[in-house]
Parts: structure tokens; sequence; C-alpha cells
């Protein structure tokens, strides 16, 4: 898709725009946070040991699902229960993340970037980890900050950071886990921040969201183009995401249905380590899911190489944010990021082999 274009307005012409957009996003990320994220990590760190998983991918279960019912239909099921464990994620990213275009838009001029991919890759390590959103939530921010013109690198680390670092999750892996599971899993995405630069290309500097027009005059008519630019881009956001939101949710749950997770009751092979660490790369599951459902296989028993491949792999991508990121910076970065992801899990898998923890 081109670049959309627009004449930037004066600085005084555009102050208003632009504090509303801020004043949006803002809002929207307090009220997200205030309200249900944080109140509901820390109700999981809280719970410890106690922590429960309602199906495969997902917290909730609006839809009950047996294994008695026909592999359609637990598919569907699942699928639903996906999409609607998201729900509150999703209420974040997509009018934070057109509060962001719209923003970023009204600046006039692409987001600053640091010249070096250190500085970048940090920066949005150090946003993300507070974001409080998984990899499939992130996913529509991480959208809107590329077509807004942010740095690739910077987007990708803050999509990685904000299920892997952030400070509630990262508590309660220490508090549910053996510290040799526990270093992997902060181990694992530090190196994958680590190889970004090599992994993801940085992109250029070019501004795709729409941008609030300059020619409207009076209070009013600035403030009903302001609205008419914001709509726009949330729809476009919307458009660009619940495609891939939708393919995730079924491609997910048949993943998750046709192979069971605690089918890896298995003895513990090469192979077997290599296909849990490609299983944990594509399933799309939602924030902290990544640390009770592997602590949920841990306590039953599965073996603890498989246990790290799915800590180290679960939280960092998914086959939805693969899918988008495919979509936007090209299916060679795509791979690449799940490779690395992957092959990170496999190696974790390999040292829990070699030096088994109980």
């Amino acid at each position: 898709m081109g670049s959309t274009r627009f004449a930037a307005p004066s600085s005084s012409r555009r102050s208003l725009e632009v504090s509303l957009a801020a004043l949006i996003a803002v809002g929207v990320l307090l009220i997200f946070w205030s309200q249900q994220r944080y109140p509901a990590l820390l109700k999981k760190l809280h719970a410890g040991a106690a922590i429960k998983v309602a199906g495969p991918i997902s917290f909730d279960a609006l839809l009950k699902v047996t294994p008695a019912m026909p592999a359609p239909t637990r598919v569907m099921r699942t699928s639903v229960n996906w999409l609607y464990t998201n729900r509150f994620g999703m209420y974040f990213a997509l009018p934070f993340g057109a509060a962001m275009m719209t923003l970023l838009a009204g600046v006039g001029t692409p987001p600053r970037r640091f010249s070096s991919a250190a500085g970048n890759v940090l920066c949005g390590a150090v946003a993300g980890a507070p974001m409080g959103v998984c990899t499939n939530c992130a996913t529509p921010v991480a959208q809107s900050l590329l077509l807004a013109g942010a740095s690739t690198r910077l987007t990708v680390a803050a999509m990685i950071s904000s299920p892997s670092f952030n400070p509630v999750v990262v508590a309660m892996v220490f508090v549910l886990f053996p510290l040799p599971l526990s270093a992997m899993r902060i181990v694992a995405p530090t190196l994958l921040l680590v190889a970004l630069p090599w992994v993801v290309r940085e992109n250029e500097l070019t501004v795709k969201s729409f941008g609030v027009s300059s020619g409207a005059e009076g209070l009013g008519a600035r403030l009903i183009a302001f609205c008419g630019t914001y709509l726009r881009n949330l729809l476009r956001l919307t458009v660009l995401t619940l495609p891939w939101m939708l393919l995730a949710a079924v491609v997910g749950a048949t993943a998750a249905e046709m192979i069971p997770a605690y089918g890896t009751h298995v003895p513990v092979s090469f192979v077997g380590v290599v296909l849990v660490a490609l299983l944990g790369t594509l399933l799309p599951v939602p924030m902290a899911l990544d640390v009770a459902l592997a602590y949920v296989l841990y306590h039953a028993g599965v073996p603890t190489p498989y246990v790290a491949a799915m800590l180290c792999t679960l939280g960092p991508v998914s086959v939805y944010s693969l899918s988008a990121l495919g979509k936007e910076l090209g299916w060679a970065t795509s791979l690449r990021l799940g490779g690395a992801v992957a092959l990170l899990g496999c190696i974790a898998g390999f040292v829990m082999m070699r030096w088994p923890v109980s």
C-alpha cells in the first residue's frame, strides 16, 4: 500500500489535534491498566500455584469444550473462547493504536528514531515492558506505529518485551518455577532482542496513517475533522487487524485441539523438543497464559525439556503477530523472527535434556 501523503499544518494549527490524540491515548492506557490489566495480572500472581487455565489457549471459557465433542465443534468453541479472552486487550489496542496513528501523523513528521539499532531496540524494550498486552493484542498497536512511520526494530522490540518482560509476569515466573527454568524464561527473550538487528531490517521513514486536514476553520469544524480522522484510522486499523485475528483464532484452536498439550507426556526426544518449540512459537496465547499453561504442564508431570521449550516460545510471538508482521514487513522477516524464537525454545529444551531439574 502506498504512502498516504498529507500537508502538515503549522505548529499552532495542529496543537489542538495533537493534544486531543494524546489525551485519548493516555486515557485509554490508564483505564486499561487500572480497570482491567494490572488487577487481572496481580490476581494471577497472588493465585500462585493455584493458578488455573480454562482452555489450551485461553484463560476464560465462554463456551464449554469437552473431549467428547466432534473436532470441528471443539475448534469452533476454542476459537470463540480465545477471542473472548482477548477482548479486553483489543478494547485497548484498537482505540490506542488509532490515537497513536492520529497523534504521530498530526505532528507532521515521522517519529524520531535513534541512529543506532541498539538504541531503537532498547527503547522499544523499555516502552513495551509495562504495556501489559500479549503479542496478539500488541499487534494492532505495532501496526499503528508502523503505519505512522515508527522504527521497525523499536516496534518489534516492544511487541516482544510486552509479554516477555512485564514485571508482574516475570514475578509469576520466579514464583512458580525452579530457578533454572525461570532464568531461561528471561534469557531467551533477552537473546532474541540482542539478535533483533540481524533478524529485522529497519524500515524507511514513511507515514501511511491519516493526518488531520489543515483546511478546517473554527473550533467546531476542527473537532469534527479530528473525529473524522480518528475514526478513519480506527476503521483502517480494525480492517487490518480483524482478518488476521480470526485466522489466528482458528489456526491456534486447531493446533491446540488436534495436538493436545497433555500429549507431551511422551519420552523426551530431539524431534519432540523441536515440535514443541514450533508449536509454542505459533500458538496465540493471551497475556500470562504462557506462564500459567507451562506451569500446569510442569505440575502435571510433563517432561521438563518440553516445559522449557514452551515457556520460552509461547510469549514472544504467535501465528497472529507473525502473519501481521509478514504482511507489513515481508514474509522473510516474519520467518526469521519466528525461526529465531523456535531456535531459542529448542536450545532451552536441549539444555534441560542435558541438565534436568526436578
